[in-house]
């Protein structure tokens, strides 16, 4: 090989290194828009679990600080478990089949609290900014532009029955209207 001929080599060898540092470096850059894509799907799935999980403890509370047809007196609400099995009545009652944790910081809830009446509600301890911001269930229409999750406040409420006005309160599980437990 002639002397033109290595110098020749000696610059695409530098050529390739610079290709495949540009490629490596492209290659970074499309995995981070990827990686974030993926978060804010994450995050996403996580809001949605969290309307789904707040709800439920929201209703599970309406039950037991509004009990319908019961003779007994509200009780102050101590402890979330109460929700699993009710003890102030000697038949099983479930107001909540289980205890979820709060499903975006995977932790426990902000638990809200009355003097009177105990715990009352519950919020997500996350100062997330969250996608939602509108077009919530009219249960929910209080989370309409809030600035984060933490603002998401699952409290019990009077429940109103539509035609009549008339307060009515969402049955405990395993139960119906007409029929009593199940």
């Amino acid at each position: 090989m002639t002397t033109d001929g290595c110098r020749l080599l000696r610059s695409t060898d530098g050529f390739t290194y610079l290709t495949a540092l540009f490629m490596v470096m492209v290659m970074g850059v499309l995995s981070a828009a990827a990686g974030q894509g993926w978060q804010q799907r994450m995050q996403r799935e996580r809001e949605e679990e969290l309307l789904f999980r707040g709800s439920q403890l929201q209703d599970a509370l309406t039950r037991w600080h509004y009990p319908r047809g019961s003779a007994h007196v509200a009780t102050p609400l101590a402890d979330l478990r109460h929700l699993l099995r009710d003890p102030r009545t000697p038949a099983t009652v479930r107001h909540l089949r289980r205890l979820y944790p709060d499903p975006i910081t995977g932790s426990d809830w902000e638990l809200i609290r009355d003097p009177v009446r105990g715990i009352i509600g519950v919020a997500s301890t996350s100062g997330l900014q969250p996608f939602k911001v509108d077009n919530f269930p009219e249960s929910l229409r209080e989370f309409t532009n809030k600035q984060s999750y933490r603002d998401w406040r699952f409290v019990a409420r009077p429940p109103v029955a539509a035609s009549t006005g008339a307060e009515t309160a969402p049955q405990p599980i395993g139960t119906s209207p007409r029929s009593g437990p199940q």
